[in-house]
């Protein structure tokens, strides 16, 4: 049996679920004049500028300047490059994630090629945990240790980035501090499994049902139960690719009595049959494409 047990928002959703697998975290000092080429192929890069200042450049001809306190979030899997800002001495660190999962990727769809969060350089909070993961990176436990450290720079990067952005930020992030909207998205992501109604969801948010239809399509561009169904089919994607669970449990797990019911539901969404859809993810590694 699947069970879910805690608050949820939809950020924290996401969050969650993020880890690494493998990642790769180094520093490095560079002194001008330097230019270091990030290859494609990395899936997520995090650049945090430890001293001096550098120009991010993207592959469509973007440049991002950054300092000391910044950190830089990249998507792969193209190439950018790094190059010197007229500073005598950068020095940088870099995480690397080599592979994503299906939760990391839905969460990369949301954001744009590469975003930049400012801070001042003591305020970094992934820094120091970095520094000590560096300092034992050849011992017992170290790649768990470097794995977490990546995380945690992820979370808190995008935690504060998300905050930063207001009305430019995803609407599932808006609707989470939207009074109306909010309590029925924490409802949602909380209990997937809930026999939600839109009567039911207004109840939660305690407005009319008329009132929350309107402002929940307002705010986040769909209807209260085309969110609910969109859930989900994630949470049933994650469950068929990263865990065990039959066919019938994981219908269950996300709100159909009936694994037909679900199977139908899930291959009018996906495409495929969610037999097929974890037959596909075992061969390639990764979501079926949607």
């Amino acid at each position: 049996m699947i069970v879910y047990a805690c608050v949820m928002d939809p950020l924290s959703d996401m969050l969650r679920g993020i880890r690494s697998e493998g990642a790769c975290v180094f520093q490095t000092s560079l002194r001008e004049p330097w230019t270091a080429r990030c290859t494609e192929g990395a899936a997520l890069t995090m650049v945090t500028v430890v001293g001096g200042g550098a120009s991010v450049l993207l592959s469509d001809g973007t440049r991002l300047r950054v300092g000391a306190g910044d950190t830089v979030l990249v998507r792969g899997p193209e190439h950018f490059v790094l190059v010197d800002d007229h500073t005598q001495t950068t020095s940088l660190v870099v995480g690397v994630y080599q592979v994503t999962h299906g939760r990391h990727e839905r969460l990369l769809r949301t954001l744009p090629p590469a975003l930049v969060h400012r801070e001042g350089i003591d305020d970094v909070a992934w820094l120091q945990p970095a520094r000590q993961a560096l300092a034992v990176q050849h011992g017992p436990g170290s790649q768990a240790l470097i794995d977490r450290v990546l995380d945690l720079g992820l979370v808190c990067t995008l935690s504060c980035w998300f905050q930063e952005r207001g009305i430019d930020a995803p609407a599932w992030y808006r609707g989470a501090l939207d009074p109306v909207t909010g309590p029925a998205l924490e409802g949602m992501h909380e209990r997937p499994d809930a026999a939600w109604t839109v009567e039911s969801l207004a109840a939660r948010a305690k407005v009319s049902r008329a009132h929350f239809a309107r402002r929940f399509t307002e705010v986040m561009g769909q209807s209260p139960l085309g969110y609910l169904t969109e859930r989900r089919m994630e949470t049933a994607e994650e469950l068929l690719s990263e865990s065990h669970a039959s066919v019938a449990q994981v219908a269950r797990a996300v709100g159909y009595g009936d694994a037909a019911a679900f199977s139908t539901a899930f291959k009018r969404r996906r495409g495929v049959s969610p037999r097929a859809f974890r037959a596909r993810f075992a061969v390639n590694g990764s979501a079926a494409p949607h």
